[in-house]
């Protein structure tokens, strides 16, 4: 399975391929980070490991949960010491590189444990990460790590500058360099890049609200408009009014469910409730390329399959299949193997009135209404919810933005400027070594030469 890449994204992907270097790869919403990711999975020659902070983020990226991976227990770990199987010591031994995404949802101390963990396996305690290639893949300005409790806080506060992963302790020691994708796929309007962007980085300005308030203010089109909301009780408030609305009787569809699969990890719901006409988002991309993750639609027809309306078009819909996945160290062929573990099958629907703005992270939509509630509650809520959309034409507001709905990590905000600093030195030390006049070889003085000579004539003569 290909994917094709932008110039930007090949030149990361070589360098993850033909180099060892530890790289975070970031970038604003519609970067392509998914898409590099998804490419590097299918394309690297390495032995490559995938891994995420929550089940639902693995199932994505087809890996496995970084607790699960490394057999590391929940909550905080600290200094305490890492007990390691003979079997979980010789499937770390045999990744050459690690790939976490979300990784703006690992904390400082989860990050640590994972340098130990590798080192302690690969017994390389003097190398970072035991020598395995890091990539990771996330954006902080949209996804935090979750605080934890009172204790917790208490024991980052006093060991770490923040519970950001960048503020880990092998983050100082590793040579990790940051790669920021800067071009942007989803948008096309510069106005809205420009408000994007100041939205995410907390630098809006009278004018670019007032271009926001105002286009949102706009009437939507239609009353079936998807919702993004900020949570989960005005989503399923929602949905569940628009459906009993509908006359006919609910069907419901029971996903098939073998192996453990965790009831945190579930891509989809177990019991999907629909009814004809009812509006619903697809899960995830068709392999016909008939609809992808985030595609809204209108349920036609519902028998042994569901029939979905989407632009005109009825397509039919059948249940598919979602795939837990463990890696393992096969002693046959002395490489690192990856096996299915659980399996859940079920439409890839779900009712979409209104999904909530954290669950459609990573979708696109053309037009949306965006319910932030009384307020916004967390960094870069606004932007996520913004950023899921094309363009200015399909932003609906169920009230005017306000200052307090801008929230940004003020941690975030360093670190980036640090980071863009440290880009632009390195490209200003480049045009400048690239601007210096080239130097001609280095000759012996002709006197020298000179002298030489008759040293060597009066050798001869005499």
């Amino acid at each position: 399975m290909g994917v094709s890449l932008t110039a930007e994204q090949q030149a990361v992907f070589d360098r993850i391929e033909l180099t060892r270097d530890h790289l975070f790869i970031t970038g604003r919403a519609g970067t392509g980070k998914s898409t590099l990711l998804q490419h590097l999975a299918w394309q690297t020659s390495k032995a490559l490991a995938i891994c995420a902070p929550t089940g639902v983020a693995a199932l994505n990226v087809g890996g496995q949960t970084i607790h699960s991976l490394f057999r590391l227990p929940l909550g905080l770990i600290g200094d305490a010491a890492i007990d390691q199987t003979q079997e979980t010591r010789k499937l770390l031994n045999s990744i050459e590189t690690l790939v976490i995404d979300e990784v703006s949802m690992v904390n400082a101390d989860l990050l640590d444990a994972i340098d130990r963990s590798l080192r302690q396996a690969r017994q390389r305690p003097l190398e970072a990460f035991g020598g395995v290639q890091l990539v990771m893949f996330g954006d902080p300005y949209q996804l935090a790590p979750v605080p934890g409790d009172a204790d917790e806080r208490a024991y980052v506060a006093d060991h770490y500058r923040s519970m950001w992963f960048f503020d880990a302790r092998v983050w100082l020691e590793a040579d990790l360099d940051t790669v920021e994708l800067v071009e942007i796929h989803r948008q096309a309007d510069l106005d809205f890049k420009v408000a994007l962007n100041a939205v995410r980085h907390g630098t809006v300005t009278a004018d670019i609200a007032q271009l926001l308030n105002e286009a949102g203010a706009r009437t939507p089109p239609e009353d079936d408009i998807l919702t993004l909301a900020t949570r989960n009780d005005m989503v399923q408030r929602t949905n569940a009014r628009e459906l009993a609305r509908l006359t006919g009787s609910v069907k419901k569809a029971v996903a098939e469910v073998s192996g453990d699969f965790g009831p945190r990890a579930l891509p989809a719901d177990e019991v999907l409730e629909l009814k004809e006409g009812a509006q619903v988002m697809f899960l995830r991309n068709d392999s016909q390329q008939r609809w992808v993750n985030g595609s809204i639609g209108r349920v036609v027809d519902i028998g042994a399959t569901i029939w979905v309306e989407i632009d005109g078009e009825d397509h039919e819909v059948e249940p598919a299949v979602w795939e837990r996945y463990r890696y393992r160290y096969s002693q046959a062929t002395k490489e690192l193997s990856r096996d299915v573990v659980a399996e859940f099958t079920q439409f890839p629907l779900r009712l979409a009135w209104a999904v909530t703005i954290h669950k459609s992270q990573g979708s696109t939509f053309d037009q949306a209404i965006i319910d932030l509630g009384s307020r916004a509650f967390s960094p870069g809520q606004t932007y996520v919810a913004l950023s899921r959309l094309t363009s200015l034409d399909g932003l609906y507001l169920s009230r005017p933005l306000r200052p307090a709905d801008i929230i940004v990590d003020q941690r975030v905000r360093e670190y980036i400027s640090e980071v863009r600093t440290k880009a632009q030195e390195a490209r200003e030390a480049a045009a400048s070594a690239a601007a210096a006049p080239a130097k001609a070889p280095a000759k012996a003085p002709a006197k020298r030469r000179t002298k030489a000579k008759a040293k060597a004539g009066e050798a001869k003569a005499g």
